[in-house]
């Protein structure tokens, strides 16, 4: 399936994001307008237009986007054995603080059969490539997961992120990666899994719990669950020598728990 020259659509109606959230409605099997647009805002694109939008959709172009995504969807689907997913570049929310502080300005949204990257004028072509991976190699676990995103829990899903953003670190090295994966060091992450997260890795990825201890919130260190998930899947690569392709079949157990 296509890289969507969402361009144009940016071009039609940049100031009018209504029509570009109308027009993705149809992407999805289930949901109307309202549930769309809440789920992509929620996930980080743009719902209120700046008055540079021109400049940000220059900028996008200048850099050709549209087309490094495509190469690297052709290079990433064979390497991990990936399926054809619907691609669709828009603008980031640049009002999001969150996004602004944990991860640069960018964000993305993946199912199995189509990916969402959401862009500031500011994200370098390294950076872009970077959240391509990380979104892309989310819907190559989604399609070759033993268990079923349905029945995620938040143990699945901080492998899910862990899986992602290793996947970029083994492509780019650490310069591109997301700002979460610094915040603490490995003691405190060893101690994070064991404190926070473990106790509760059972919970079902829909639960409120679960989002909070995922994300950071309420009392909860901030993006512990990514951190997490991040640390326990490079130690299980450096244990074993795995590289991204090898793990994408793997239980979330199996590689939590290497060393039990």
């Amino acid at each position: 399936m296509p890289v969507y020259r969402t361009d144009k659509w940016i071009e039609k109606s940049y100031h009018s994001p209504k029509y570009i959230y109308k027009k993705l409605t149809k992407f999805f099997h289930e949901g109307n307008v309202k549930d769309i647009t809440n789920l992509l805002i929620h996930h980080g694109m743009y719902h209120k237009p700046e008055n540079d939008g021109e400049l940000l959709l220059e900028s996008l172009r200048k850099k050709n986007v549209w087309e490094i995504i495509e190469k690297e969807e052709i290079k990433l689907k064979r390497e991990w054995n990936g399926q054809n997913v619907s691609i669709f570049i828009l603008p980031s929310d640049s009002y999001n603080r969150k996004i602004r502080e944990h991860y640069n300005g960018r964000s993305g949204l993946a199912f199995p059969d189509k990916l969402f990257i959401f862009l500031s004028s500011e994200s370098t072509v390294e950076e872009i490539k970077a959240l391509f991976t990380h979104e892309y190699n989310h819907c190559c676990r989604l399609i070759h997961d033993p268990t079923k995103e349905k029945d995620y829990t938040l143990l699945n899903r901080i492998i899910l992120e862990g899986l992602a953003e290793n996947a970029v670190r083994e492509r780019f090295g650490t310069s591109p990666l997301a700002p979460w994966t610094t915040y603490y060091t490995n003691d405190e992450l060893q101690d994070l899994w064991e404190q926070v997260v473990l106790p509760h890795k059972d919970l079902s990825k829909n639960t409120r719990n679960a989002s909070a201890i995922l994300y950071g919130k309420s009392f909860y260190p901030n993006m512990v669950g990514y951190a997490v998930g991040y640390y326990l899947v490079k130690h299980y690569m450096k244990q074993t020598g795995k590289r991204s392709k090898d793990l994408l079949k793997l239980p979330a157990e199996k590689i939590a728990f290497i060393d039990e």
